[in-house]
C-alpha cells in the first residue's frame, strides 16, 4: 500500500480551530473524507492515517466514526487525557477499535519546552505499550533536546516524530537540529515522517533546495525504513499543492533504490503503526 501517513479533516469553526489565523484563510472551510479521497486517487495513494487537530476525545470518537465507514482510512492518531489517572480506561475504549493505532498531545504549543517530562504525562504514555499503541511525537526543534530524554524513559515504546521536528527551516538554520535528529534516531524505536517541512519554510518563496538540506539529514539519521511519507494535509495547502508535495518527495528519494522507495512511501507506516 502507498500510504499517507498523516492529514487532518476538521469541519470548521473559529472557535474549535483558533489556531488557523489569516495568513491561513484558505483552510477556513470543511475539510472532510470526501474531499481528501478525489486527492489520494489522483495521487496513487492507497490509504492514509488521520490524526487529531483537536486535544479532545470527541474528536478522537468522531475520526474513528469516519474511519468506520472510510475504508481508506487505515488508522487514526487521537487525543486522550494521558496525565489522568484513569487514562487506561479511555485507552481502553479506544483500542477496542482495530483503527486507533497512536495517540498524540500538541506539545509544541506546551508553554513548558520540558512540558514532555512530566511525571502524571508520562505515567500515561507508559500505558500505551500495554494497548499496542503508538505515540506521535510533535515538537518544535527546541524540544527536542528534552524529547530525547523522554524516549529514552520509555525503551520499549514505539514513537512516531511528526514533522521531522520543525526545523527553522525559514531562517535556513541546520544547527542544532541537525545534531539534536542525529541523536534522536540512534534510538531505533522512533521512526519519523517527511511531513509538515513546507509549512516551516515560507509559504510563498521556499524551494526545494531550500528544503532538501533538511531532508538529506533525515534520510541519512533514520534511514528509508524508519522514514514515512506524509503531507498535513490540509495544513499543507497554505504553502504547497498535495501533488506538488508528493511530487518534491518523490524527486528527493529519486536516488534510492525502488525497494527503499517503497518503504518511504507506504511500507515503513504500515509497519510502525501495525496497519492492516
Amino acid at each position: 500500500m502507498k500510504i499517507d501517513s498523516h492529514h487532518h479533516f476538521w469541519k470548521y469553526s473559529a472557535e474549535e480551530y483558533p489556531w488557523i489565523g489569516d495568513s491561513m484563510a484558505a483552510l477556513r472551510r470543511d475539510f472532510l473524507p470526501e474531499h481528501l479521497k478525489a486527492e489520494i486517487a489522483a495521487a496513487g495513494i492507497d490509504g492514509v492515517v488521520s490524526v487529531q487537530a483537536r486535544q479532545s476525545v470527541r474528536e478522537t470518537e468522531w475520526l474513528l466514526s469516519l474511519a468506520d465507514v472510510s475504508p481508506f482510512i487505515k488508522a487514526v492518531v487521537g487525543w486522550v487525557p494521558l496525565a489522568l489517572a484513569d487514562v487506561r480506561d479511555t485507552l481502553a475504549v479506544f483500542a477496542a477499535n482495530p483503527k486507533f493505532r497512536a495517540v498524540r498531545h500538541v506539545v509544541q504549543d506546551e508553554p513548558d519546552d520540558r512540558f514532555i517530562l512530566g511525571a502524571d504525562f508520562n505515567r500515561g504514555v507508559s500505558a500505551l505499550r500495554d494497548f499496542g499503541l503508538v505515540y506521535d511525537i510533535l515538537i518544535f526543534e527546541r524540544q527536542l533536546a528534552p524529547s530525547i530524554e523522554f524516549v529514552d524513559r520509555h525503551p520499549q515504546q514505539v514513537f512516531v516524530l511528526d514533522h521531522i521536528a520543525k526545523p527553522r527551516i525559514k531562517d535556513g538554520a541546520l544547527d542544532p537540529w541537525r545534531a539534536n535528529i542525529r541523536e534522536l534516531a540512534r534510538r531505533q524505536n522512533v521512526f519519523c515522517k517527511i511531513s509538515g517541512m513546507v509549512t516551516e519554510a515560507d509559504w510563498k518563496t521556499w524551494s526545494e533546495e531550500q528544503l532538501r538540506p533538511y531532508f538529506d539529514v533525515v534520510l541519512e539519521a533514520f534511514g528509508p525504513k524508519r522514514l514515512m511519507f506524509g503531507t498535513d494535509w490540509p495544513v499543507c495547502l497554505a504553502a504547497s499543492s498535495y501533488a506538488r508535495w508528493m511530487e518534491v518527495v518523490r524527486k528527493f528519494s529519486s536516488g534510492l533504490s525502488s525497494d527503499e522507495q517503497e518503504w518511504i512511501f507506504g511500507r515503513t507506516a504500515t509497519q510502525a503503526y501495525g496497519l492492516k
